[in-house]
């Protein structure tokens, strides 16, 4: 008896992410907690904190040549600094909104998108750089906490010399850490001692 049926992988979803260092981590994470203590909602703030670059859902089995394809853009790609200035509000198509860290700077993220776009044959798509500070939230919560926050500056600054690929089941969790994807041009990269003729 011959029985042909096909099983069904499991998908992952796949998430490629520029990580802030330590010190800013550490000053999103300290408003996060002014957020769930005034809301009495601790759920808004779980995820970590990154700027997100490029989401996809494929199985594991496709993760080295994803992986492959996201490093030919990172050889070509030479550190930045990220710059910060501000919290703001962004409201989601289901009418809910985000409270997040601008990137004050957004240049740099926006052309390393596009070559990653590229690189997998995408469509460039409209494309704002920030880091989610709480999400879900509702209009009243929204007006309870951003007066607080837009009342002061978030200057901060970072350098950018990787991306991170994370990855979940897309029956949902926690994302894990997959692999740092370090850049390649190390020559022109920002505070290099190669910028400098002998």
């Amino acid at each position: 008896m011959n029985t042909n049926y096909e099983v069904s992988e499991a998908l992952f979803d796949y998430l490629l992410v520029v990580n802030p260092d330590v010190v800013v981590s550490k000053d999103v994470n300290r408003i996060r907690q002014f957020i769930a203590t005034s809301l009495k909602d601790a759920a808004v703030i779980t995820a970590p904190v990154y700027i997100p670059l490029f989401r996809s859902e494929f199985p594991q089995r496709f993760e080295d040549d994803f992986i492959d394809m996201v490093e030919s853009v990172a050889k070509r790609q030479s550190g930045f600094a990220i710059y910060t200035s501000r919290l703001e509000a962004l409201k989601h198509a289901d009418g809910r909104q985000s409270i997040c860290v601008n990137v004050a700077n957004p240049k740099p993220l926006m052309d390393l998108h596009k070559s990653i776009m590229q690189c997998f044959d995408l469509k460039p798509q409209n494309f704002k750089p920030y880091m989610t500070v709480a999400r879900g939230l509702d209009d009243t919560a929204v007006a309870k906490v951003l007066p607080a926050l837009t009342q002061r500056l978030f200057v901060r600054s970072f350098n950018c010399h990787c991306l991170t690929l994370m990855r979940r089941p897309v029956t949902g969790g926690k994302y894990e850490r997959v692999r740092d994807i370090v850049f390649g041009d190390i020559e022109h990269m920002t505070g290099s001692l190669f910028n400098y003729a002998a």
